[in-house]
């Protein structure tokens, strides 16, 4: 017999999924026990927020699909802070859930809940299935809606009754591309400017469309910048932007919502504002925020605009506009030269070892010490804890990206804050056989509060922020990975050298002194 839970895999295995990140639970059993049939493999997690983030990290590396797989009722509960962080990355991640049976609905069977309820905020779609007949149409939607349009989190709640009857799997068509969009209307709105900007949104970064962003540069002669921060344009990754931005007399968002990291609108005041995006609610905050200033909007996928517009050559244009804005984006005048282990320091030893290593990945958390980390280390794939603002996902990220480049040399920067969130996954990496190199940048405290207590309410009101010496290395090093503590300047790329040389998950815990996030002066 097929059973529901045999065609849900089997109809994600013609998607071409073959990696689900999971934690095991009462209700999806079946799902597991199907699996292995499908020929998909489960990457088992220690909290079912790793899972979410995992399958995020590994949809943005892989640019495609990433599929997380949880229980019921407090397993579900787990993995809903993850769903926001993929919703404001524009991240394609469909989340699986067991549910409650449907033949006890309304008894008070194990678990029963309203789970559509809990995600259909943060996610794109939210879903349960009640008839094992409909199980192969709605997750063949759910992986169309998850990566058509604006790319998001997608939820399917799957009653632990509907998995175990006899069910069909329904053929399952080719996701067609998208037909290209006419742009000629929006380029010529862009030649008419003397000082354009472009705006990339999360999902156009380099990491998920390489190589993009110049070749729209080379076409357009218009600058490019990539807007994934919370802060906006006082992102430190981006210099000093803010300060050319505002001259700006027409600026195209092409997946950027027009939020509060653009001011709403008054970044540029004097700019013409055009926005592209799939998501209609994005386009009516735009005409809400910007009013008459918005002269271009259109519903489109940002992606395919951003290719047709790549191509032809520029027009001439004030010439060093391109220039000035490259020049203020990498600026870094905040970078200080004593050796002493503080955030600068140790990042700036962070880029040189990734600069030498092969098929490199950086993953950088969030917080004070991970601005540093934004600002200071580069690599070609990179993830970070985006516009969220939430933080704690980077050693899942990290995990990821190995799960979907097993060659590659993977680098996660964190805080000590941080790290507490999912220490516990170094476990789940040794069993996995996922290896990376964690770098704790471990100033005793949780930096960003302590910066805003020092900074708004003085040095004689700071409390609560502490954290202790905790030996995050030693832990890692009872799990069976490799660790290492190092208080001394001249130690740091010795260590960082023995942990890649490991082969295993491993934890460089690092003593500094913390510093606020950078600023460019």
């Amino acid at each position: 017999m097929t059973r529901g839970a045999d065609v849900v895999m089997q109809t994600l295995a013609a998607h071409g999924v073959k990696n689900i990140f999971a934690l095991s639970g009462n209700q999806i059993m079946p799902l597991f026990d199907a699996s292995l049939d499908a020929g998909i493999r489960l990457f088992h997690t220690r909290h079912e927020a790793a899972a979410v983030y995992m399958a995020e990290g590994y949809a943005q590396l892989s640019r495609g699909l990433g599929v997380a797989l949880v229980t019921a009722g407090a397993g579900l509960g787990n993995a809903l802070g993850p769903l926001l962080t993929a919703r404001a990355s524009d991240t394609p991640v469909l989340l699986l859930s067991g549910d409650s049976p449907v033949g006890k609905d309304g008894q008070g069977a194990f678990q029963e809940m309203d789970q559509v309820a809990l995600t259909q905020s943060l996610t794109k779609w939210s879903v349960r299935v009640t008839r094992a007949a409909d199980l192969s149409d709605v997750i063949d939607k759910a992986v169309r809606v998850a990566l058509r349009g604006r790319p998001g989190p997608v939820h399917v709640s799957l009653p632990a009754d509907v998995l175990m009857v006899a069910a069909e799997m329904a053929a399952v068509a080719p996701i067609n591309p998208v037909e290209p969009t006419n742009t000629s209307a929006l380029r010529d709105w862009l030649d008419g400017a003397q000082r354009p900007m472009v705006v990339f949104g999360p999902s156009l970064n380099s990491t998920r469309q390489p190589g993009l962003a110049a070749r729209l540069e080379q076409a357009t002669g218009a600058p490019v910048v990539v807007m994934e921060s919370p802060r906006g344009l006082n992102d430190p990754s981006l210099g000093a932007v803010a300060q050319v931005f505002a001259e700006a007399d027409r600026v195209l968002l092409l997946g950027k919502p027009l939020d509060f990291t653009l001011q709403f609108g008054a970044a540029a005041p004097k700019a013409g504002w055009a926005v592209v995006n799939a998501d209609p609610e994005e386009l009516s905050r735009a005409r809400r925020n910007c009013a008459e200033r918005l002269t271009r909007s259109l519903e489109a996928d940002p992606v395919d605009v951003a290719r047709g517009l790549a191509f032809g050559s520029a027009d001439d244009r004030e010439s060093d506009w391109l220039e000035r804005v490259r020049s203020a984006c990498d600026l870094r005048s905040y970078h200080e030269l004593e050796k002493n282990i503080n955030s600068s320091y140790l990042c700036n030893e962070v880029h040189d070892l990734i600069e030498a290593a092969p098929n490199a990945v950086l993953v950088c958390d969030g917080g004070e010490f991970g601005q540093w980390a934004q600002a200071s280390v580069s690599a070609p794939r990179r993830i970070i804890n985006g516009v969220s603002g939430a933080i704690g996902g980077s050693l899942c990220y990290a995990m990821a990206a190995r799960a979907a480049h097993p060659e590659a040399t993977v680098i996660a920067l964190m805080g000590d804050g941080t790290a507490g969130f999912h220490l516990a996954e170094f476990e789940t990496a040794m069993r996995e056989n996922l290896p990376f190199v964690a770098v704790i940048g471990n100033d005793l405290r949780w930096n960003a509060e302590h910066q805003i207590q020092l900074r708004e309410f003085g040095s004689d009101r700071l409390h609560g922020c502490d954290l202790s010496g905790a030996r995050y290395d030693e832990v890692v090093t009872a799990l069976g990975g490799f660790g290492a503590y190092v208080t001394n300047p001249d130690d740091v790329q010795d260590a960082l050298r023995e942990a890649i040389a490991s082969g295993k998950p491993a934890c460089v815990n690092v003593l500094i002194e913390g510093l606020p996030a950078p600023k460019v002066t």
